[in-house]
């Protein structure tokens, strides 16, 4: 049964996430956000990092922003309130798609079939991206679960983080990726950056280029993000640098749930340690702040021209 707008106000603040109760939504909902990411990398023109390709977390669900198609543009956004994928062309033309369970291979169709008849064709790649063993999005019928729910408190948790991940980029003038959604790992993210080149990066990730991997690293990256979990993981925040530098790992970070994990090669903190904090936002925070610090002072960054308080709205920190 699919919610009413109305009830996603129910749904509470810091939403409970345990992966195994939507492992099979999630993995779905992730492939479905491949097909709609790849769309806007087929047609925008390339920028550093991979910015060019992300989604951006909406009051209703997630977007891809404007993409242009000749002298048209068109948006799609998924809708977690009325639980639907919206196509807008900027000429007016517009179809909507409902977020039922339906296989991978059919959603892509549909969605293709869309932007065939509104006059905004795509051809993308149909291998997806950082998934080992991925089947092609035209023949993978395995995948087909939607829970509405599940997806809608997913989306609520990314509007709570999002909103804790924008302060935290306030507080750095440095070069910083904006907070924004990346459909390849599945996760919301912001970077910083000291402005110095890094060593070549080896790549490695399923179904992703080499120099795709190595553009993305080309300078030395401390890097935030929530991501909702997979292989043996409930969702996580997550904090890494690269290059890693001597001594980095060993660092004292906080709140207490964080640790590094030696698997992932990147700092960790239960999203369940944060929603069980008195206060959430502080926690999460903290941990962003404590992981940056022990990236910048061992790799040695150049903090005092890179960073300033974090700002409050509606008043300038200058000077």
């Amino acid at each position: 049964m699919i919610d009413p707008p109305h009830a996603a106000a129910a749904v509470a603040r810091w939403p409970a996430l345990p992966y195994a109760e939507w492992a099979e939504t999630c993995e779905t909902l992730h492939l479905w956000t491949q097909v709609v990411g790849k769309i806007r990398l087929a047609q925008t023109p390339w920028q550093n990092h991979s910015w060019h390709v992300t989604l951006y977390v909406t009051a209703s669900g997630l977007t891809t922003s404007l993409i242009p198609h000749g002298e048209r543009s068109f948006e799609i956004r998924f809708d977690f309130l009325r639980h639907m994928l919206d196509i807008a062309v900027s000429d007016g033309g517009a179809r909507s798609l409902p977020l039922v369970p339906r296989s991978v291979a059919e959603f892509h169709d549909d969605v293709m079939r869309a932007l065939d008849d509104l006059g905004v064709p795509v051809s993308i790649t149909d291998l997806p991206c950082e998934i080992p063993g991925a089947l092609p999005f035209p023949v993978d019928r395995t995948h087909a679960a939607y829970d509405a729910g599940h997806a809608q408190r997913f989306w609520h948790a990314l509007v709570d983080v999002d909103r804790v991940f924008k302060r935290f980029r306030t507080g750095f003038i440095g070069k910083a990726s904006p907070v924004h959604f990346f459909w390849g790992s599945f996760d919301l993210a912001v970077s910083r950056f000291s402005g110095r080149r890094a060593p070549l990066h080896p790549g490695g990730a399923p179904g992703t280029a080499p120099a795709v991997m190595q553009e993305a690293y080309s300078h030395e990256v401390c890097s935030a993000g929530f991501w909702p979990g997979g292989g043996g993981y409930d969702a996580s925040f997550y904090s890494y640098v690269y290059p890693e530098p001597p001594g980095y790992r060993a660092s004292p970070v906080r709140p207490p749930a964080a640790a590094f994990d030696a698997k992932l090669g990147e700092f960790v903190m239960p999203y369940a340690a944060v929603r069980a904090a008195a206060d959430p936002a502080a926690a999460l925070l903290e941990f962003l702040h404590s992981t940056y610090d022990a990236a910048a002072d061992h790799a040695q960054w150049d903090r005092v021209n890179l960073e300033r308080a974090e700002s409050v709205p509606g008043r300038c920190p200058w000077p």
